[in-house]
């Protein structure tokens, strides 16, 4: 195998590989990118047993092969080399690379290719497209809410599904619930609810745009996405979801409204006094008034009075902070509002006007 490229139309793709092979994978085929030269294209592969990646690279072709490359070595050479013309020939089970523009070369070890595993197809699978900032929209409302309780599987991923005529992305972790909707353009079959695992969510956010279209496949156990020239696909996080549909509440007595970046910087001056294990904070509501208080340790205690629209009686309600930051970072809206009955009972927010999204948090006990 032979061919020659500019390092900056293959350096992306290898880092995306990378970024899939699984450390524990260090000794095995998986801890390998498959490379492919022919017809001009370079085909590149990873996969660490759920996450699959796959994509092509235009080259020039001198001579056709394929073989497997350790990832984290082959990465590191890459990044070595300064921008420009690198040729590569593979003799035997050594890579040659060699920079066109320097007297500098690296001999690499490569493995044949016949363990590497065969990548499954959608086939026949349920696809539809949907564009490419409404589906991330929709993650980064969510993905946050993920639970990292490994006894609780079931809610370690995202659950997504079509449901009348829109898509919905919904997260827990037991003690929050991050909801987003968005309507269907089109003619999309039914399907079964899935839970997405994050890792392939958070691959989707980082290395794509906002431009262009999403195309989705769902199998019984698995999803293949494709935007631009990146394929992945992974397996699907069995399990039963959680009824979400019953923690949304149905009605309300009060609300308050704040400005979302008074909440933030308020946040960000106590945060130094916040107990560290709880991440507690008070909200004491009066009358378009409301103070955030954090618990009073050893260490002390932090008060700040933010704006509030609010016209119910005095209330406190404990949250736990990072409950209300995470989706408070991703808001792009000026004001936001939570609507509850009572201080122990589950509190929804939402962004003001309302959005595609919205958020239900418990508070904590008092």
């Amino acid at each position: 195998m032979k061919f020659v490229c500019e390092k900056s139309a293959l350096i992306k793709e290898i880092v995306i590989a990378q970024e899939i092979i699984s450390s524990r994978h260090t000794v095995s085929v998986l801890s390998n990118i498959y490379l492919e030269a022919a017809d001009n294209t370079l085909i590149i592969k990873a996969s660490d047993a759920s996450v699959t990646f796959h994509t092509k690279v235009p080259v020039s072709v001198v001579k056709e092969g394929r073989i497997m490359v350790k990832a984290d070595t082959f990465l590191g050479i890459l990044n070595t080399i300064p921008e420009g013309e690198i040729e590569f020939e593979n003799t035997d089970v050594k890579m040659l690379i060699k920079p066109d523009f320097k007297k500098l070369s690296f001999k690499l070890n490569t493995m044949y290719t016949d363990q590497f595993p065969e990548f499954e197809n959608p086939g026949d699978a349920v696809n539809f497209e949907m564009p490419l900032e409404d589906f991330k929209g929709m993650i980064k409302q969510t993905i946050f809410s993920v639970s990292d309780d490994q006894t609780r599987y079931f809610m370690n991923g995202v659950f997504f599904e079509k449901t009348d005529n829109k898509f919905v992305m919904v997260a827990t972790d037991g003690r929050r619930m991050a909801y987003a909707e968005k309507d269907i353009a089109g003619i999309v079959s039914d399907f079964k609810g899935i839970i997405i695992p994050d890792k392939l969510l958070n691959l989707i956010l980082k290395h794509s745009s906002d431009e262009g279209n999403i195309t989705v496949a769902i199998m019984e156990n698995a999803i293949f996405v494709n935007f631009g020239s990146l394929y992945f696909s992974s397996k699907l996080i069995e399990g039963q979801f959680p009824n979400y549909r019953r923690v949304i509440p149905e009605d309300f007595l009060y609300k308050f409204t704040v400005n979302r970046k008074e909440i933030l910087d308020a946040f960000r001056h106590v945060a130094l006094l916040i107990e560290k294990k709880n991440k507690r904070v008070l909200f004491n509501l009066a009358k378009d008034s409301m103070s955030i208080i954090t618990d009073d340790t050893e260490t002390g205690m932090a008060e700040e009075e933010v704006g509030c629209k609010y016209d119910g009686e005095e209330t406190q309600i404990a949250f736990n902070y990072e409950y209300i930051e995470d989706p408070f970072k991703i808001m792009t809206e000026e004001e936001v509002c939570f609507y509850f009955s009572e201080a122990n009972k589950a509190v929804t927010v939402k962004p003001v006007p309302e959005s595609y999204f919205f958020h239900v948090l418990m508070p904590m006990q008092l």
